[in-house]
């Protein structure tokens, strides 16, 4: 976890780090926006639903729960596709899912054909989406990578601006089931975007002309099978660091978003008031991605990302402990612009921090795997704060829970990633590594040396010939 894997993406491709790589970061932003935004867009509709099913608020609820159940949950399942049809595929089957889920749940006739329909297949679409947006991401960009991942990070925070008061347009003219259906169509999109994620293939040069016979020979011999799912990432002391301290932290992330609302009509504030908070907190985070992003790529910071990511929550959970003793709207104002800022710096280095300790071949399983560990922790998370609201009946304990959570995990992070450090610097394998990689540029440079002194080898050949033949001729003569 100390240092950034550099690695040349797949078969010893290079990242472009630009040209079809900015489509690429494109079709990233806008599944990001729908799979982080779709889920709070829907609740929007919650209350047509309550009246035309006649159930509470807790039935609607899990629509919301399921989504993100799935889109957090279905990590490995989505690893395993990616590693045996790759990422364009998936995507494209995977929008085919979200839009087909939100047509067939506004002919829905229970709230029970909604949980399957909306919940489990468009949340299942969205999670074919959404992790092999970030693998391809990682492919396409190396040097600019954290820049793009804040970028793409941005989706969220601007679809949810955009999908938000969209919901309530389609919900006043065409009704739920009218706005399910428009939106069906609009999830349509995602297979546009998945179109957008062309493989990357190495550039032929004259040499592979020259071995095209021997790889063809290669080929014909039996080769080990790629693993669906790797799990030998759990070997790397920085990726357990990793996802313990993620799951510590997604158990109080999202707790203030959900309760900020409820806080502020508490204080005795206005609905639409209080409605304004979310506002400025996403308008907020909106900057906040592509601007940590940026920091993230500076030279100086860039080795030490996973510093800044420990910052991040700590400067998150710090705003949650403060925030915690607002008393009125003024203050939870002032929350709600520094949660948005840590916020946003905790959604934009989040994938990169990842990305920077398992690489790219690990990547895309190592994803599958942190997102299967959150996603029991948001189920817990939130739940379990509500539960300490109806026990309490006072927001202090509530943000106080979620502070403590998200700080602890900064402190998981740093500290074992400092240690981490001291061991890996006393590894004899480390070492190793480091030997066979000076080895390698020693044989690249006398391969070089080789291929330079081929053409005066081949001259001093001819040159010698001609001279025994002339010494030939002077014998017979």
């Amino acid at each position: 976890m100390g240092g950034a894997v550099v690695d040349d993406g797949p078969t010893g491709v290079k990242a472009p780090d630009g040209g079809w790589g900015w489509a690429v970061l494109v079709g990233c932003f806008i599944i990001t926006g729908f799979s982080y935004a779709f889920p709070k867009a829907v609740s929007v509709f919650f209350k047509e639903l309550i009246r035309e099913f006649d159930i509470g608020y807790s039935d609607t609820a899990w629509i919301s729960s399921i989504l993100l159940a799935m889109l957090y949950g279905t990590g490995p399942l989505c690893s395993v596709l990616v590693n045996k049809f790759g990422c364009r595929p998936v995507m494209m089957v995977g929008g085919l899912f979200a839009s087909l889920g939100m047509i067939l749940a506004s002919f829905a006739t229970s709230i029970i054909h909604i949980y399957l329909c909306t919940g489990v297949i468009t949340g299942l679409g969205l999670a074919l989406n959404f992790q092999p947006s970030l693998i391809m991401l990682n492919r396409y960009f190396s040097e600019k990578r954290p820049l793009a991942n804040g970028l793409a990070a941005a989706g969220s925070p601007v679809a949810l601006c955009c999908l938000s008061p969209l919901g309530q347009v389609l919900q006043y003219l065409y009704g739920w089931r009218g706005g399910f259906l428009i939106l069906g169509g609009m999830l349509l999109n995602c297979c546009a975007c998945g179109a957008l994620m062309r493989p990357l293939v190495p550039p032929k040069k004259p040499q592979d002309l020259e071995q095209s016979s021997l790889a063809a020979e290669e080929e014909k011999k039996p080769q080990p099978k790629k693993k669906l799912l790797d799990f030998s990432v759990f070997k790397d002391r920085g990726f357990v660091i990793y996802t313990v301290a993620a799951s510590i932290m997604v158990l109080g992330l999202f707790v203030p978003p959900v309760f900020v609302v409820n806080y502020a009509k508490g204080l005795g504030y206005e609905d639409t008031k209080s409605a304004l908070l979310l506002t400025i907190l996403g308008f907020v985070d909106m900057f906040a991605r592509p601007a940590s992003g940026l920091i993230a790529g500076l030279k100086c910071v860039r080795p030490r990302s996973v510093y800044l990511f420990s910052f991040a929550m700590l400067f998150n959970g710090c705003t949650d402990l403060i925030g915690s003793q607002a008393s009125d709207y003024g203050g939870l104002v002032v929350f709600c612009i520094f949660f948005g800022i840590s916020y946003g710096m905790v959604g934009a280095l989040q994938f990169e921090v990842l990305m920077a300790i398992v690489g790219t071949e690990k990547f895309s399983s190592a994803i599958g795997l942190v997102l299967l560990m959150e996603a029991i922790a948001v189920l817990v998370g939130p739940p379990g704060a509500g539960r300490l609201l109806d026990v309490t009946h006072q927001y202090m304990y509530v943000f106080l829970l979620a502070g403590c959570e998200v700080t602890i995990s900064a402190i998981v992070i740093a500290l074992g990633n400092f240690l981490c450090i001291n061991k890996k610097q006393e590894d004899p394998e480390a070492k190793m590594e480091m030997a066979v990689a000076a080895s390698e540029k020693e044989v690249l440079s006398c391969q070089e040396k080789e291929d330079e002194e081929e053409p005066k080898g081949k001259e001093n050949g001819k040159l010698s010939a001609k001279v025994r033949g002339l010494k030939g001729v002077r014998k017979e003569g």
